[in-house]
C-alpha cells in the first residue's frame, strides 16, 4: 500500500515496515498525514500475515516533530474540534495495532511525534535522537496519548516533570529514565528495530496478538482481573493451530510451520 504521506513496506513475509514520508516537513503531522497515518495502521490491522511492524521516518532529520503548527495557526475553534477525531484516529492505529510495534527514531521525536514511538511496544533510538513533549510550551497538552502513556512507562513523577517543563531530552538521558528502551549508533535505529522484528516474527503470531492483547488489557487493572484476562488469552492460543504446530515442531527438532489460527 502507498499513500501520499505514510507508505508501507514489506520486509519478508511477516515483518511491515510503516515509514512516516513528509520529510520536507519533518514529518509534521497534517490532517492529511494524520488521515494516511489511520488508514495505513488500519490497512496492517487487517492484514494476518503481518507479526511484526516497526515505525521509521523517510527522514534522517527527524522522526516526527509532532503536530503541524503552521497548519493549526489557520485553525478556527470549529477546524480544531473537526480535526480532533481525526488525530485521535491517527495516533490509535499506532497504539491498536495487534502485533508487536518497534519505532524507530533518529533525529526528532517532539510532541506527536514521541507519542507515536510511545504507542508502539518498544522505542530504538539513534544515539543523536532528541525526545519530548514541549506542549504546554505552545499552549496545549499532549493531546496523542502522551499524558497517558508517559505515565505508565515512567511513572507519575518523571512524566510530570518532563510534561511540565516541556523539556526536551537526548537519547541516552531517556533511556535512562525509562522512556525509550535501546540507544544504538546514530543512523542504525532503523537496521536494530528490522533485526528485533525479524526475531519476532519467527514467533507464533497466534501466540504474538494473544501475549500484546493480554498485557494491554491486564496493565491497569487489579491483578485478580489480569490474571482473568491472561487465562482467557491463554485459552486462545492453547487450543490454536499454532500451539499444535509449536509442540510437534520442538519435539521434532525443526522450526515451526505457523499456520497462524
Amino acid at each position: 500500500m502507498t499513500t501520499t504521506l505514510v507508505r508501507i513496506e514489506r520486509h519478508g513475509d511477516h515483518v511491515a515496515e510503516l515509514v512516516l514520508d513528509r520529510a520536507d516537513a519533518l514529518n509534521a503531522v497534517s490532517t492529511a498525514m494524520a488521515r494516511d497515518l489511520a488508514a495505513a495502521t488500519a490497512t496492517l490491522a487487517a492484514d494476518g500475515t503481518v507479526r511484526c511492524v516497526v515505525v521509521t521516518s523517510a527522514s534522517d532529520k527527524a522522526f516526527c516533530v509532532g503536530a503541524d503548527l503552521k497548519e493549526r495557526n489557520s485553525f478556527t475553534d470549529a477546524d480544531l474540534v473537526a480535526q480532533r477525531p481525526v488525530a485521535r484516529a491517527a495516533y490509535g492505529g499506532v497504539l491498536d495495532l495487534p502485533v508487536p510495534v518497534v519505532a524507530a527514531v533518529e533525529g526528532y521525536a517532539l510532541g506527536g511525534g514521541l507519542e507515536i514511538a510511545l504507542s508502539c511496544d518498544v522505542i530504538v533510538c539513534g544515539q543523536d535522537a532528541v525526545v519530548g513533549l514541549p506542549e504546554v510550551s505552545v499552549g496545549v497538552i499532549p493531546g496523542g496519548g502522551g499524558t497517558q502513556l508517559l505515565t505508565r512507562r515512567v511513572g507519575w513523577s518523571r512524566a510530570a516533570r518532563l510534561i511540565f517543563s516541556a523539556a526536551r531530552l537526548p537519547a541516552r538521558e531517556a533511556e535512562q529514565v525509562g522512556v525509550v528502551d535501546e540507544v544504538v549508533p546514530a543512523g542504525s535505529a532503523r537496521d536494530r528495530a528490522l533485526e528485533w522484528a525479524a526475531t519476532v516474527s519467527a514467533h507464533s503470531p497466534v501466540g504474538l496478538r494473544n501475549a500484546k492483547k493480554a498485557m494491554r488489557l491486564g496493565h491497569d487493572v487489579s491483578l485478580a482481573a489480569g490474571l482473568e484476562i491472561e487465562d482467557a488469552c491463554w485459552r486462545a492460543t492453547a487450543f490454536s493451530g499454532d500451539r499444535a504446530e509449536g509442540v510437534r515442531a520442538f519435539a521434532e527438532k525443526r522450526a515451526p510451520r505457523w499456520p497462524g489460527r
